[in-house]
Protein backbone atom coordinates (compact mmCIF):
# COMPACT_ATOMS: atom_id res chain seq x y z
CA UNK A 1 0.00 0.00 0.00
CA UNK A 2 1.31 3.45 -0.93
CA UNK A 3 1.34 5.94 1.91
CA UNK A 4 0.95 9.64 1.13
CA UNK A 5 1.96 12.62 3.16
CA UNK A 6 0.72 15.73 1.41
CA UNK A 7 0.91 18.81 3.65
CA UNK A 8 -0.88 22.01 2.64
CA UNK A 9 1.29 24.02 0.25
CA UNK A 10 1.67 27.80 0.54
CA UNK A 11 3.62 30.54 -1.18
CA UNK A 12 5.24 33.76 -0.05
CA UNK A 13 5.69 36.52 -2.64
CA UNK A 14 8.22 38.91 -1.17
CA UNK A 15 11.81 40.03 -0.83
CA UNK A 16 14.78 38.02 0.38
CA UNK A 17 16.46 39.03 3.65
CA UNK A 18 20.10 37.93 3.63
CA UNK A 19 20.11 38.26 7.42
CA UNK A 20 17.41 35.61 7.73
CA UNK A 21 15.13 37.47 10.13
CA UNK A 22 12.44 38.89 7.85
CA UNK A 23 11.06 38.55 4.34
CA UNK A 24 11.09 35.23 2.50
CA UNK A 25 13.33 33.64 5.14
CA UNK A 26 11.03 34.50 8.06
CA UNK A 27 8.05 33.27 6.08
CA UNK A 28 9.61 29.92 5.23
CA UNK A 29 10.71 29.37 8.85
CA UNK A 30 7.17 30.14 10.01
CA UNK A 31 5.63 27.83 7.41
CA UNK A 32 7.87 25.01 8.59
CA UNK A 33 7.00 25.67 12.23
CA UNK A 34 3.27 25.55 11.40
CA UNK A 35 3.66 22.34 9.39
CA UNK A 36 2.84 23.55 5.90
CA UNK A 37 5.10 23.25 2.86
CA UNK A 38 6.47 26.63 1.89
CA UNK A 39 7.33 27.82 -1.60
CA UNK A 40 8.48 31.29 -2.61
CA UNK A 41 8.42 33.86 -5.37
CA UNK A 42 11.27 36.33 -4.89
CA UNK A 43 10.45 39.89 -5.93
CA UNK A 44 13.63 41.57 -4.65
CA UNK A 45 16.98 40.76 -3.08
CA UNK A 46 18.39 42.70 -0.15
CA UNK A 47 21.81 42.97 1.44
CA UNK A 48 20.49 43.11 4.97
CA UNK A 49 21.37 42.29 8.56
CA UNK A 50 20.06 43.20 12.01
CA UNK A 51 21.64 46.65 11.66
CA UNK A 52 19.61 47.54 8.57
CA UNK A 53 19.27 47.26 4.81
CA UNK A 54 22.45 48.16 2.98
CA UNK A 55 21.33 47.48 -0.60
CA UNK A 56 18.25 46.23 -2.43
CA UNK A 57 17.93 44.79 -5.92
CA UNK A 58 14.52 44.25 -7.56
CA UNK A 59 14.15 41.12 -9.67
CA UNK A 60 13.25 41.45 -13.38
CA UNK A 61 9.41 41.29 -13.53
CA UNK A 62 9.65 38.72 -16.33
CA UNK A 63 11.50 36.43 -13.92
CA UNK A 64 8.90 37.09 -11.20
CA UNK A 65 6.26 35.96 -13.72
CA UNK A 66 8.33 32.87 -14.53
CA UNK A 67 8.33 31.90 -10.86
CA UNK A 68 4.53 32.16 -10.77
CA UNK A 69 4.28 29.93 -13.84
CA UNK A 70 6.69 27.39 -12.37
CA UNK A 71 4.79 27.02 -9.10
CA UNK A 72 1.35 26.99 -10.72
CA UNK A 73 2.44 24.16 -13.03
CA UNK A 74 3.45 21.82 -10.22
CA UNK A 75 2.13 22.71 -6.76
CA UNK A 76 -1.31 22.78 -5.19
CA UNK A 77 -1.06 26.14 -3.44
CA UNK A 78 -3.76 26.56 -0.77
CA UNK A 79 -2.90 30.08 0.45
CA UNK A 80 -0.55 32.91 -0.51
CA UNK A 81 0.92 35.99 1.09
CA UNK A 82 2.73 39.06 -0.15
CA UNK A 83 5.41 41.05 1.64
CA UNK A 84 7.97 43.45 0.19
CA UNK A 85 6.93 44.31 -3.39
CA UNK A 86 9.51 47.04 -4.06
CA UNK A 87 7.84 49.39 -6.55
CA UNK A 88 4.84 50.04 -8.81
CA UNK A 89 6.14 47.85 -11.63
CA UNK A 90 6.49 44.86 -9.33
CA UNK A 91 3.15 45.43 -7.59
CA UNK A 92 1.44 45.48 -10.98
CA UNK A 93 3.36 42.40 -12.11
CA UNK A 94 2.26 40.49 -9.01
CA UNK A 95 -1.34 41.65 -9.44
CA UNK A 96 -1.39 40.48 -13.06
CA UNK A 97 0.01 37.08 -12.11
CA UNK A 98 -2.38 36.59 -9.18
CA UNK A 99 -5.30 37.08 -11.57
CA UNK A 100 -4.06 34.14 -13.66
CA UNK A 101 -3.59 31.57 -10.88
CA UNK A 102 -5.64 30.07 -8.07
CA UNK A 103 -3.42 30.26 -5.01
CA UNK A 104 -6.28 30.34 -2.49
CA UNK A 105 -6.79 33.05 0.14
CA UNK A 106 -4.40 36.00 -0.18
CA UNK A 107 -2.82 37.61 2.88
CA UNK A 108 -1.22 41.01 2.20
CA UNK A 109 1.41 42.36 4.57
CA UNK A 110 1.92 45.86 3.09
CA UNK A 111 5.63 46.11 3.87
CA UNK A 112 6.83 49.70 3.46
CA UNK A 113 9.71 50.46 5.84
CA UNK A 114 12.39 48.22 7.40
CA UNK A 115 13.01 48.25 11.17
CA UNK A 116 16.10 50.40 10.64
CA UNK A 117 14.14 52.98 8.65
CA UNK A 118 15.14 51.95 5.12
CA UNK A 119 12.19 52.37 2.69
CA UNK A 120 11.14 49.07 1.13
CA UNK A 121 8.33 50.39 -1.07
CA UNK A 122 8.53 53.32 -3.45
CA UNK A 123 5.91 56.04 -3.05
CA UNK A 124 4.34 55.54 -6.47
CA UNK A 125 3.59 51.89 -5.61
CA UNK A 126 1.21 52.77 -2.78
CA UNK A 127 -1.65 53.76 -5.07
CA UNK A 128 -1.19 50.48 -6.97
CA UNK A 129 -1.52 48.56 -3.71
CA UNK A 130 -4.65 50.49 -2.80
CA UNK A 131 -6.39 50.27 -6.16
CA UNK A 132 -5.13 46.97 -7.62
CA UNK A 133 -3.79 44.62 -4.94
CA UNK A 134 -6.20 45.16 -2.06
CA UNK A 135 -9.30 44.28 -4.12
CA UNK A 136 -7.72 40.84 -4.70
CA UNK A 137 -6.90 40.40 -1.01
CA UNK A 138 -8.61 38.21 1.58
CA UNK A 139 -7.03 39.93 4.58
CA UNK A 140 -4.53 42.78 4.99
CA UNK A 141 -2.29 43.16 8.07
CA UNK A 142 -0.82 46.69 8.31
CA UNK A 143 0.88 48.03 11.41
CA UNK A 144 -0.06 51.56 12.41
CA UNK A 145 2.53 53.39 10.23
CA UNK A 146 1.48 51.31 7.23
CA UNK A 147 -2.20 51.86 7.94
CA UNK A 148 -1.54 55.62 8.17
CA UNK A 149 -0.07 55.53 4.66
CA UNK A 150 -2.99 53.51 3.29
CA UNK A 151 -5.65 55.84 4.71
CA UNK A 152 -3.61 59.06 4.43
CA UNK A 153 -4.26 60.15 8.01
CA UNK A 154 -2.66 59.91 11.44
CA UNK A 155 -3.69 57.11 13.81
CA UNK A 156 -3.12 58.06 17.44
CA UNK A 157 -6.00 56.39 19.33
CA UNK A 158 -7.83 53.09 19.34
CA UNK A 159 -10.90 54.80 17.90
CA UNK A 160 -8.72 55.98 15.01
CA UNK A 161 -7.55 52.37 14.51
CA UNK A 162 -11.21 51.38 14.13
CA UNK A 163 -11.84 54.20 11.67
CA UNK A 164 -8.74 53.28 9.67
CA UNK A 165 -9.80 49.62 9.46
CA UNK A 166 -13.18 50.67 8.05
CA UNK A 167 -11.50 52.96 5.52
CA UNK A 168 -9.15 50.18 4.40
CA UNK A 169 -12.09 47.78 4.09
CA UNK A 170 -13.74 50.29 1.76
CA UNK A 171 -10.76 49.86 -0.59
CA UNK A 172 -12.07 46.38 -1.39
CA UNK A 173 -10.40 44.05 1.10
CA UNK A 174 -12.96 42.15 3.22
CA UNK A 175 -10.91 41.50 6.37
CA UNK A 176 -8.53 43.97 8.03
CA UNK A 177 -6.13 43.81 10.97
CA UNK A 178 -4.62 47.07 12.20
CA UNK A 179 -1.75 46.03 14.47
CA UNK A 180 -1.14 48.26 17.45
CA UNK A 181 2.43 47.35 18.32
CA UNK A 182 3.63 50.91 17.62
CA UNK A 183 1.31 52.40 20.24
CA UNK A 184 2.41 52.87 23.84
CA UNK A 185 0.91 50.93 26.72
CA UNK A 186 1.41 47.74 28.67
CA UNK A 187 -0.62 45.74 26.14
CA UNK A 188 -0.03 45.46 22.39
CA UNK A 189 -3.58 45.62 20.99
CA UNK A 190 -4.61 44.75 17.45
CA UNK A 191 -7.99 45.62 15.95
CA UNK A 192 -9.64 43.07 13.64
CA UNK A 193 -12.54 43.95 11.34
CA UNK A 194 -14.23 41.07 9.53
CA UNK A 195 -16.08 41.01 6.22
CA UNK A 196 -19.44 40.58 7.97
CA UNK A 197 -18.91 43.72 10.08
CA UNK A 198 -18.04 41.86 13.27
CA UNK A 199 -14.86 42.87 15.05
CA UNK A 200 -12.55 42.01 17.93
CA UNK A 201 -9.49 43.20 19.79
CA UNK A 202 -6.47 40.97 20.37
CA UNK A 203 -4.20 41.88 23.28
CA UNK A 204 -0.88 40.58 24.53
CA UNK A 205 1.65 41.87 27.07
CA UNK A 206 4.15 44.24 25.53
CA UNK A 207 7.68 42.76 25.60
CA UNK A 208 10.65 45.01 26.38
CA UNK A 209 13.03 43.94 23.61
CA UNK A 210 14.71 45.30 20.50
CA UNK A 211 14.52 41.89 18.85
CA UNK A 212 11.40 42.40 16.75
CA UNK A 213 12.85 42.21 13.24
CA UNK A 214 10.42 40.41 10.94
CA UNK A 215 7.41 40.46 13.28
CA UNK A 216 5.00 41.51 10.54
CA UNK A 217 6.27 38.86 8.15
CA UNK A 218 6.08 36.18 10.82
CA UNK A 219 2.55 37.10 11.92
CA UNK A 220 1.19 37.18 8.37
CA UNK A 221 3.02 33.96 7.42
CA UNK A 222 1.47 32.12 10.36
CA UNK A 223 -1.95 33.44 9.35
CA UNK A 224 -1.35 32.22 5.79
CA UNK A 225 -0.35 28.78 7.03
CA UNK A 226 -3.46 28.41 9.16
CA UNK A 227 -5.78 29.50 6.34
CA UNK A 228 -4.11 26.92 4.07
CA UNK A 229 -5.03 24.24 6.62
CA UNK A 230 -8.67 25.31 6.44
CA UNK A 231 -8.72 26.99 9.85
CA UNK A 232 -11.52 29.57 10.16
CA UNK A 233 -10.46 33.18 9.77
CA UNK A 234 -11.02 34.26 13.39
CA UNK A 235 -9.23 31.19 14.76
CA UNK A 236 -6.35 31.64 12.30
CA UNK A 237 -5.87 35.26 13.41
CA UNK A 238 -5.78 34.30 17.08
CA UNK A 239 -3.26 31.53 16.37
CA UNK A 240 -1.08 34.01 14.48
CA UNK A 241 -1.20 36.40 17.43
CA UNK A 242 -0.25 33.57 19.81
CA UNK A 243 2.60 32.56 17.49
CA UNK A 244 4.15 36.01 17.21
CA UNK A 245 3.68 36.70 20.92
CA UNK A 246 5.61 33.52 21.69
CA UNK A 247 8.25 34.30 19.07
CA UNK A 248 8.92 37.67 20.73
CA UNK A 249 8.59 36.68 24.40
CA UNK A 250 10.77 33.56 24.02
CA UNK A 251 13.45 35.55 22.26
CA UNK A 252 16.86 34.70 20.87
CA UNK A 253 20.01 36.84 20.58
CA UNK A 254 21.31 37.11 17.01
CA UNK A 255 23.28 40.00 15.54
CA UNK A 256 24.04 43.46 16.95
CA UNK A 257 20.94 45.45 16.01
CA UNK A 258 17.22 44.72 15.80
CA UNK A 259 17.43 40.95 16.11
CA UNK A 260 14.93 38.43 14.74
CA UNK A 261 12.14 36.68 16.59
CA UNK A 262 12.27 33.02 17.62
CA UNK A 263 10.50 30.96 14.97
CA UNK A 264 10.63 27.73 16.97
CA UNK A 265 9.04 29.22 20.09
CA UNK A 266 5.92 27.71 21.63
CA UNK A 267 2.55 29.40 21.15
CA UNK A 268 1.87 31.99 23.83
CA UNK A 269 -1.07 31.57 26.22
CA UNK A 270 -0.98 35.26 27.18
CA UNK A 271 -3.34 36.46 24.44
CA UNK A 272 -6.78 37.84 25.33
CA UNK A 273 -9.68 38.39 22.94
CA UNK A 274 -12.49 40.89 23.43
CA UNK A 275 -15.10 42.86 21.48
CA UNK A 276 -14.32 46.09 23.34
Amino acid sequence: MTLTNQPPQVVTIAGSDSGGGAGIQADLKTFQARKVFGTNIIVALTAQNTLGVQESYPIDPAFVAAQFDSLAADFSIKAAKTGMLADKEHVECVVAQLKNVDFGPLVVDPVMIAKGGHPLLKEEAIDSIRSQLLPLTTIVTPNIPEAEVLVKRRIATEQEMITAAKMIQELGVPNVIVKGGHHAGRQARDYVLFANGKHLWLSGPRIATKNTHGTGDTFSACLTAELAKGVKMNEAIILAKRFIQGAISQGIQVGHGHGPTNHWAALSDEISVSNM
